[in-house]
Parts: C-alpha cells; structure tokens; sequence
C-alpha cells in the first residue's frame, strides 16, 4: 500500500519499481476498494513528502483494515515536511500574510499554504520567485510569514526576505518548532568520493 498522491513523480516511480504488487491510497475513501490475495502479506510506504499528520489517519485506517500490515523498517516520512508544517501552526495565527516559496506542482509547498489558512492566517499565497509577489498582497498587513517547500533552495527564501525588506518588512524573528538533530548517512559511494577528495587535497598540500 503506497499512501501518496495520484500523479506525484516519486508516486509513480515507486510504484514502477514493483508493478503488479502496489496498490495507490490516495486517501481515506480508497481503502474500501483494496482487494489482496493475502491479507497477510501487506506492508504500507508513503510518500516521503507527506507529513505524519497527512500519514497518520490513513495508516490507522488501513490497519484497522489490514491487522496485520507491516510498517517501514523506518519513519519515511519526510521530516522537513512535517517540521515545517509544525512552524506554520504556531506562525498563522500571528500573521497577516504568509508567503510560502515553492512551485504549485510541489504538494508539500502548496499543503503549507493549505495549513497556514486552516490556523488563522487571513491570507497565503504560494510562489516560485519573490518577483511574484504582488504588492497589493501587503496592503494592511503589519506581519508577514514566510516559510518554503521542503527542497527549495536557501537562496530563493533570501531573495523573498530581501524583497520584504525593501518593502518595510525588515525585523526578521526566526521561528523554530522543533530541533532537528536526526542526521542520514551519505550513500556509501559518495563517501568514498569525498574520503579520496580529501586525501588527494592533503597529499597537494604536503
């Protein structure tokens, strides 16, 4: 069971990895229609950029489903994803406006927007570029929050803090909901890249 979003690339390429055997759950009312040859034998993944709120009802579901269905040997889920929906909890109700920097392909990006007006915020809006941002969307806002989606570069946030900056928005708080102390392992070929990068460098300086 492949707990994602119909039309999602990392969806369909999981799901090319073992054609025949996984089945989509695009939400709560897909389950009823699950047909298996062994109850016994099902296990769920998600897609990586669901948060654990998104995840949750719907494992709890097919669990009550399938009693026996067998978890990831490890949290899947992307935890950038639900820590900064977690930041955006506690920002909405505090802004007048949040900006979220991402593309409306991205459903991590375009859910944050979802998230931020579900908890208070009168208004959000999603976008590629600080360029895009229509000055109208400032008029009577005081304070504007800005988060992004899960793989947007760094230099794209700048670029829209810069851009608030020159339009009065230049007092920055950072806002931190969780602390991120979970480190991944680089694939084992790219350590011994950078291992040989760096016994080369040290043999250049000798």
């Amino acid at each position: 069971m492949l707990i994602g979003h119909e039309g999602h690339e990392e969806v369909e390429g999981t799901a090319g990895e073992a054609v025949g055997t996984v089945q989509l759950v695009d939400g709560l009312e897909h389950i009823k229609d699950i047909k298996v040859k062994d109850e016994r034998k099902v296990a769920w993944l998600s897609q990586t950029t669901l948060s654990v709120d998104e995840t949750l009802a719907t494992v709890a579901a097919l669990r009550e489903r399938f009693p026996n269905i067998i978890d990831p040997p490890s949290d899947d889920i992307c935890y950038a994803t639900q820590n900064r929906q977690v930041a955006i909890k506690q920002i909405a109700p505090l802004a007048d406006l949040v900006l979220v920097v991402g593309s409306q392909n991205s459903s991590n990006s375009v859910r944050l927007v979802e998230v931020a007006k579900e908890y208070g915020t009168p208004a959000a809006y999603l976008t590629d570029f600080a360029a895009e941002v229509k000055d109208e969307w400032l008029e009577g806002v005081e304070t504007v929050g800005v988060t992004s989606g899960a793989s947007v570069p760094e230099i794209l946030v700048k670029d829209l803090l810069d851009w608030l900056a020159e339009r009065g928005f230049g007092d920055v708080e950072t806002v931190s909901a969780t602390e991120e102390s979970l480190l991944f392992a680089l694939p084992p070929e790219l350590r011994k890249d950078l291992k040989a990068a760096g016994q080369e460098s040290i043999t250049h300086q000798k």
